[in-house]
């Protein structure tokens, strides 16, 4: 027997929901079935570098190459910066907050997104930073790592770097069963590649 107040749902409501509940309760299904037979492999976490650590590991690198003092998590006009040249006057931060309250103040302000490589930091400095050599003796090793990476010498041009990279992303590419890693690795070496060849 019927409770009363069903009586007053339609019943095409109740099919609906019916259908709904069997659907959804078959691709849970799936999923379970699915997990338990292809297991997403464990990710090693003492490999996995977050990209701020690995950005700020690069521009400390690259201030470092050029002789530059800095101070790490300097505090400057009330905020914490990633970054600051004493001699220059000079704040380095990854937030945009903290940018523009700094740039008011009279301290030069550099704002560095997350995916910009370390190296690339010496454009926006204000002042004249040491020319990178042909060889790339005194660039950071992700630098020549990063032409090693795309199988180029470290005079090449930016349109050899392109190539490289569209010619081996066809083979790296997880769409095209390419490793995740490998794939990732190639992009971060095309943009470090790409920023020291223009």
């Amino acid at each position: 027997m019927l409770p009363e107040w069903l009586s007053f749902v339609p019943p095409w409501l109740l099919v609906g929901l019916g259908l709904g509940a069997a659907v959804t309760a078959l691709f849970a299904g799936i999923f379970v079935v699915g997990d338990r037979l292809y297991p997403t492999a464990p990710i090693d976490e003492s490999r996995r570098i977050d990209g701020t650590a690995r950005r700020r590991a690069e521009i400390r690198d690259y201030l470092s190459s050029i002789g530059e003092p800095f101070v790490e998590d300097h505090s400057i006009h009330g905020r914490t910066i990633a970054f600051y040249l004493p001699a220059r006057d000079v704040a380095i931060t990854f937030d945009a907050h903290a940018y523009f309250h700094i740039e008011r103040s009279g301290t030069y302000a550099v704002l560095c997104e997350h995916e910009m490589p370390g190296a690339a930091i010496g454009r926006r400095l204000p002042f004249e930073t040491p020319e990178r050599d042909a060889d790339f003796v005194d660039a950071p090793d992700a630098v020549r790592a990063a032409f090693g990476r795309l199988g180029l010498p470290a005079t090449a041009s930016v349109g050899d770097v392109r190539s490289a990279y569209r010619s081996q992303v066809k083979d790296a590419h997880p769409d095209h069963g390419g490793d995740r890693e490998e794939f990732r690795r190639l992009r971060e070496a095309y943009a470090v590649a790409s920023d020291y060849a223009d």
